[in-house]
This record gives C-alpha cells, structure tokens and sequence, in this order.
C-alpha cells in the first residue's frame, strides 16, 4: 500500500453504476462511511439479468488457491471478516471436499495446493454431512469458510444500503462519462465499451430439489475437469455448479448439463432422482490474467473483472476503493492509476 496526492478529497457525492454484487458492496461501504450514494442499475430490482443472479455465492478463499493467484486469497480473508462484520448471519459452516478413489491424485495435488482445512477420514466426511455417510473414505473440511445465497442476500444489500442513507434506482442505464462527481463503474462485460479487453467466460448451473439428501456446507467433488460444486440452499434445494467455458454463449449445453448432473450423482446417488428447478447460466467479467482491477482515472474509477470470485473479493474491493477515496491509499496489486 502507498499514498496518492492524487485522490478525489472532500465530501463530493458517490454514483456507483450497477447493483450487482461488486457495485452493491461499493455503494454499502461508502454510505455506511456517511457519503452521499446513488446506486444505480439499468435492469430492474429483480436483478435476473444480473451475473449475481446465477452465481454459486461460495466465500472459500483456501479452497480457491488451489487455482487462484495469492492476491485472490489474501483479498478473500479480508472479505470473510467483512462480511462477518456487516451481515453476522451468513452461514460459516465451512467446506467439504471429497473425491472418488480414482481421482486420488487430483486430490492430493488439491491438498498441496491449499491449506486452513482439517485431513477427516470415512467417520469425520459422515460426522458433519451423515447423508454422505459411506460415500468417501476422506475429506478435506474448510472449517472457516461460508456461502450466501446471492438471490436472497442482494435484496438484503441493497436494503442495507437505504438503510444507511443511499438511495436506488433501478431502470436507469447511464454511461459513467455523463455523470458529475466521483464515479464507480461496476458495470461488468458492460463496460467493455471503456475496457476493450474484458471477456465473458460462462459458468452454468443447475437447481435441484430433494428430501432426500441434507448438506449443511458446500460440498466440492474433485473431478476430472472441473470441480462440482454442491451448494445447500435450504427448503430442500441444491445448486450444481460451475463450469467455466471460455465462450460467451447463452444458457446450458447438453454437455454441461451431462456432467453436472452426472457428477452430482456421483456425489449421493439420491440426487438422481431430485426434480430439476432451474438451469442457467451467467457470464463473469474477466481481464486476460483472471485478476480483478480497481482502474482509476481522477474521478472514475472502475472496479471490474472479478472473474469467479464475485462474492468472495466484492467487500474487500469495495474497502480499497473507499480507502482511496478517503485516504488516498492504493493497493498496487489490483489498482491502476492513469
């Protein structure tokens, strides 16, 4: 971290421009600082064309160094602690990552990789999932990790932030050039239009419903191609997730569908017969080294490219952006000064 003589100083007010994950923390952080915000979003307050809208909302920064750059992981800390802080009931249950016998050398290679869990053998995996009981002969427990729900804690963040004095408003798509004072764009593949080498890199899920299997955590199945991600939503429902396809293509392939159901059986086989809610698909904004970026330029400032990170690195960028608004202080690990 260094100082800038170069920061927007006093009390001028705050636009932040798109209200999914990233700009709703921006905006949550600065009125709870006692600025003035506007919040704003070109969809509706439905947000179900929002990135967020299909995301996993895993906030497991040991488990992503296993394929993430350090600066992933040291941001995902800070924002466990952050949301600890602003929403004291998000579920810190921890992760669970399991493995077939087969794929014994991806698993290992995930234990070098990785750290902060707890090595648990047959007994431990069925001690804190029993429906996994006789499932995996090991697992790896992340007890310090969490997860949201990201259609259920958006609507609570943008509560909070009319709570705190920032206002809202949705159906409002305005380019960051035409609008006085400081500026956050956290437009997503939007922005393209202000940052040419964005991409959208696709990841796909599926809802599923049964009475048959509990999870209390999310559960990570090493597999061959991509990792299977098993998150709990309550009321009897799962999300199966995420691929992560280097297209910008609309909805789920066959494909995916495929392996994404067929890994889920693979973890209990009871999921073979869950009822199929929902299948959909988001793209992520991406820079070319899946890093994100705070890119400032005096007044405008774009917080872009959380890649797959979203939930995780959302409130702990939102904390550098206020700390070079208020302070001038830069993280030259994510932020670009022009």
């Amino acid at each position: 971290m260094y100082q800038s003589s170069t920061s927007p100083r006093g009390q001028s007010p705050i636009s932040v421009i798109g209200a999914g994950i990233a700009g709703a923390w921006q905006a949550l952080l600065f009125a709870s600082s006692g600025r003035s915000v506007t919040l704003q979003e070109r969809s509706d307050a439905a947000m179900t064309q929002s990135t967020s809208h299909w995301a996993g909302g895993m906030l497991a920064p040991w488990c992503e160094a296993e394929g993430a750059e350090p600066a992933i992981v040291r941001l995902g800390l800070r924002s466990l602690k952050l949301w600890r802080d602003y929403f004291p009931q998000t579920p810190f249950n921890g992760s669970l990552v399991v493995a077939h016998a087969r794929d014994r050398a991806d698993f290992e290679r995930f234990v070098r990789l990785t750290s902060g869990y707890r090595r648990l053998d047959a007994q431990g995996v069925s001690e804190i999932e029993p429906s996994l009981e006789g499932r995996f002969r090991e697992g790896l427990f992340y007890a310090d990790e969490g997860h949201v729900e990201p259609r259920k804690i958006l609507p609570e963040l943008h509560a909070r932030i009319r709570e705190a004095g920032g206002a809202i408003e949705f159906n409002s798509d305005v380019d960051p050039a035409d609008i006085e004072g400081i500026v956050i764009d956290c437009r997503g593949l939007t922005a393209r239009d202000k940052q040419s080498e964005l991409r959208g890199v696709k990841g796909e899920l599926i809802l599923i419903e049964t009475d048959e299997v509990e999870l209390s955590r999310p559960v990570r199945l090493i597999h061959p191609r991509f990792p299977l991600y098993v998150i709990p939503r309550g009321d009897h429902r799962f999300m199966l997730g995420a691929t992560s396809i280097e297209n910008e293509s609309s909805g789920v392939s066959v494909r995916s569908a495929l392996e994404l159901l067929g890994a889920a059986y693979a973890v209990h086989p009871a999921f073979a017969e869950a009822r199929i809610l929902e299948f959909g698909s988001g793209l992520r904004p991406a820079f070319p080294d899946n890093l994100p970026r705070i890119a400032v330029n005096n007044e405008k400032i774009a917080v872009n490219g959380l890649y797959r990170h979203g939930f995780l690195l959302a409130p702990a960028l939102a904390e550098l952006t206020l700390g070079y608004v208020e302070r001038g202080t830069i993280d030259n690990e994510v932020m670009r000064c022009a």
